[in-house]
């Protein structure tokens, strides 16, 4: 994965930004939607866009395409850092593969150690029976 192309493949859009903010709201785009094409990137191996496809479905249109939002600044830069920043991210978590967990077998000093155990508790509750006389 190289990052600095995967940079030249965003799509940043500005739009105007929705809510408060006065005169500011109506004149300024500081709202920052950005996209990325997962089907067509060259950045990505074969092998990671089908791993960000499975991990990254509920994310993506049905074109595969990430799409994101920044509204947070009133800063159009400042929103576009927070928006990559963010994709970075979402991409690192989308490409984690987590280990197989190996099964462990259980030693036999423990099975041995917990028959033993229970022949000791019964012989124990064996003592306190009333004798057979028969």
């Amino acid at each position: 994965m190289d990052n600095d192309k995967i940079i030249s493949e965003l799509n940043f859009k500005a739009v105007r930004s929705s809510g408060a903010g006065g005169q500011n709201v109506n004149k300024v785009s500081s709202k920052v939607i950005l996209s990325f094409d997962l089907e067509n990137s060259q950045a990505l191996s074969d092998d990671e866009k089908l791993i960000l496809k499975e991990n990254l479905s509920a994310r993506l249109t049905s074109d595969n395409i990430l799409i994101l939002n920044c509204d947070e600044d009133r800063s159009q830069l400042k929103n576009k850092e927070i928006v990559t920043k963010r994709f970075f991210e979402i991409l690192k978590k989308g490409l984690y593969v987590p280990k197989v967990r190996k099964a462990t077998k259980v030693p036999k000093s423990v099975i041995k150690k917990r028959i033993k155990d229970k022949k000791n508790l019964s012989d124990l509750k064996q003592s306190r029976k009333k004798p057979n006389l028969d």
